[in-house]
């Protein structure tokens, strides 16, 4: 699974520091999601796409 977290976050302004902690993760989290060694939870996701606000689609894309 791809995503674009790591842009969305530094569009956004955003540390990975600043995004772990309103998510409640590790800033480790966020590095390994942004670099495609962890898939998140539903739940994650979600709270990402919410918190980015951009729809859940747009950030988490299957590769085929």
């Amino acid at each position: 699974m791809k995503n674009t977290v790591k842009l969305l976050r530094k569009a956004a302004g955003l540390r990975q520091e600043d995004l772990a902690n309103a998510l409640g993760v590790t800033r480790q989290t966020i590095i390994a999601i942004e670099n495609n060694k962890y898939a998140p939870s539903l739940t994650l996701a979600l709270k990402i796409a919410k918190h980015l606000n951009r729809p859940v689609e747009e950030i988490f894309l299957l590769e085929e």
